[in-house]
C-alpha cells in the first residue's frame, strides 16, 4: 500500500525512525511522497533516494555524528574563538560536515537535485529569518529567482538542520537583489511536524493516506516544561515556537495518523550516543509502529 510519510524533527532522536521504517517494510507500506523537518528531513531525503530501513541503519550506525561539530579553525584560545564565531557567525559549528556527508549519501543513489527525484515527492521545511517565514523547499525557492529543480537537495536538509546557534545559518542569495543574503535556519522554530504539507486546502483532505512519525508522546501525555532558570527558559521557548502550531494541528485531527514515539530521555544534541542507547530508540520506533499499524485505518 502506498501512502505519504511525514518526519518530524528531533536531532539524534531520529535513530528511532529505523526501527518505524522496519515495520512498515515488513507490513507491505512504501511511501509515495515524504516530508520532513531537520532530522526528519534527512530521514524523509533518504528514504526518498531509495535506503531501506537496512540501508539506513548500516548508513547511521557507521555516522560519527560528532564529525559534525565542524569548528572553525582559529589561532585564538578555543573558548574565545567559540564565542566570536558565534557572536559573527551565528553558530558554533559551520555545518559543512553535515551537508558534505548528506551530499555523498545522495548521490550513491544518484540524487543531486530536485529533479532527480519525482515531482512533488520530497518536501523540506526551514525558516527564513531575515523575511521572517517559513520555507517550503524545493516550492518557495522561485520567491528567492532560484529555480526549484536545480537546488541542491543535500543544501536544502542542510538549512532544514541549521539548529539555531549551534550550526551556522545557510545564505540564501535571490537573484537580482541587492546581494544581500536571507540567513535560513532550522524549520523547526516554525513547523518541527509538517503534517499539513500534504492536506489539500480547500478540500480539507489528503489525496491518499498519511502517515507521520512524531518524536515526543501523545498531546495528553506531554510534561510539563520546568523553568528554574533563564536556560531553562530558553529550552522552553524554543520547544513552544517549534510545537506549539503542530500541537494545535495534531489535536484538532485527534491525531489518527500519527505515530508518536516518546523519546524523552535524550536530547536532540546528544551526538555522543552509545551503541545501547541506538538499539533502545530503535526498539521503541518499532514498537510504536506495531501498535500504530494494529489499529491504524484510513
Amino acid at each position: 500500500m502506498k501512502v505519504d510519510g511525514v518526519f518530524a524533527g528531533g536531532g539524534v532522536k531520529a535513530f528511532s525512525f529505523i526501527g518505524a521504517l522496519r515495520v512498515m517494510e515488513e507490513k507491505g507500506f512504501a511511501f509515495d511522497r515524504v516530508a520532513g523537518t531537520s532530522a526528519g528531513s534527512i530521514i524523509a531525503a533518504l528514504v526518498k533516494a531509495g535506503y531501506t530501513s537496512e540501508d539506513l541503519h548500516v548508513l547511521l550506525d557507521e555516522l560519527d555524528v560528532e564529525s559534525f561539530k565542524d569548528e572553525r579553525i582559529s589561532l585564538l584560545p578555543f573558548p574565545i574563538a567559540k564565542w566570536i564565531h558565534l557572536y559573527f557567525k551565528f553558530g558554533l559549528y559551520r555545518g559543512d560536515a553535515l551537508e558534505k556527508w548528506l551530499k555523498k549519501a545522495l548521490e550513491k543513489k544518484g540524487i543531486r537535485t530536485f529533479a532527480d527525484l519525482p515531482p512533488n515527492s520530497l518536501k523540506v521545511v526551514a525558516s527564513d529569518l531575515t523575511r521572517g517565514r517559513m520555507l517550503v523547499l524545493p516550492d518557495d525557492l522561485m520567491q528567492y529567482g532560484v529555480i526549484p529543480e536545480k537546488f541542491s537537495v543535500a543544501r536544502a536538509v542542510r538549512m532544514s538542520c541549521s539548529i539555531p546557534f549551534f550550526f551556522e545559518p545557510v545564505k540564501l542569495y535571490s537573484r537580482g537583489s541587492s546581494r544581500k543574503p536571507s540567513y535560513i535556519v532550522d524549520g523547526g522554530i516554525l513547523s518541527n511536524f509538517p503534517i499539513w504539507l500534504f492536506r489539500n486546502g480547500k478540500l480539507k483532505m489528503y489525496r491518499k493516506p498519511v502517515i507521520g512519525f512524531q518524536l515526543t508522546p501523545k498531546i495528553s501525555e506531554l510534561p510539563r516544561n520546568k523553568m528554574k532558570n533563564a536556560i531553562d527558559m530558553y529550552r522552553a521557548l524554543f520547544e513552544t515556537m517549534s510545537n506549539a502550531h503542530d500541537l494545535r494541528y495534531i489535536d484538532e485531527e485527534h491525531a489518527k495518523n500519527i505515530v508518536f514515539i516518546p523519546v524523552l530521555d535524550i536530547k536532540a544534541t546528544d551526538f555522543e550516543l552509545t551503541e545501547e542507547q541506538k538499539k533502545e530508540l530503535i526498539t521503541l520506533g518499532r514498537k510504536e509502529t506495531e501498535e500504530f499499524l494494529r489499529d491504524w485505518s484510513y
